[in-house]
């Protein structure tokens, strides 16, 4: 089987596409994670600099992918689907490489789960590639893939919170079954996705069966009453995780 590739950018939902892949059997060879410099429209943003630590827990080597300043090269009369395009070209590029390296790319993996405007263009890139399109979260009901992830052994911090209902004590929290709870309530109330769909948080995977050795971050919460991040000042790699 060609090689394959993921799409990783340390998040719940590209841990869980690339997981689901290697269960079955997907020849993973290569890691991709893209360091947007400013707010991306296709990109997760924060603690992206922690796919490194990840992929050397998983044991498969990262490609990292730094484009330009997604803000600065925009025109001003660019629509949003212009801009979709254009920021998925360092991309394309990258994977273009990757294929020239390794032979070719039989598939990529990315965790979209209902944004059809990453996905429409995550799958014209595969196409142009000639690479099948791994989504094994797409479409799928949020509050069964939330529940099979915990299932599964994922550790799942959130590192970046931006909607009404989700305050400075949801930075740095571990998402376990009752946060799970709590979102299906601000769900209810504050129409947050579940899942953080809509960006209303961004997350990032310290442990899973994949992992050969847990993240273990610290850091303190920075949150200006609407928004906040959880700032790292400290991440490592723990002990191995006993099987």
């Amino acid at each position: 089987m060609d090689p394959w590739v993921s799409l990783f950018s340390g998040g719940k939902d590209s841990s869980w596409a690339l997981y689901q892949a290697i269960e079955q059997k997907r020849p993973i060879e290569r890691l991709v994670t893209v360091h947007p410099t400013s707010e991306s429209f296709m990109y997760h943003m924060p603690a992206t600099e922690l796919a490194e630590l990840a992929a050397e827990s998983i044991g498969i080597p990262l490609v990292d992918v730094y484009p330009t300043d997604f803000e600065a090269t925009a025109e001003s009369d660019e629509t949003a689907g212009e801009r979709g395009d254009r920021e998925l070209e360092p991309l394309e590029e990258a994977l273009a490489a990757l294929a020239d390296e390794l032979g070719s790319i039989g598939g990529v993996t990315a965790g979209a789960v209902e944004s059809s405007y990453q996905t429409d263009r995550i799958q014209r890139m595969c196409d142009r590639l000639g690479a099948e399109l791994f989504a094994p979260l797409w479409q799928r009901e949020p509050r069964a893939l939330i529940d099979s992830m915990l299932d599964a052994g994922f550790e799942i911090t959130i590192v970046r919170v931006a909607a009404d209902g989700l305050g400075e004590s949801w930075l740095g929290r571990t998402i376990d079954h009752e946060a799970v709870r709590e979102l299906e309530a601000l769900n209810e109330t504050h129409g947050v996705h579940i899942l953080g769909e809509g960006g209303e948080f961004e997350t990032l995977v310290t442990d899973g069966p994949h992992m050969k050795r847990p993240i273990e971050l610290d850091g303190e919460a920075a949150f200006d009453g609407i928004r906040g991040t959880f700032q790292i000042t400290d991440a490592q790699l723990g002990d191995p995780t006993e099987t």
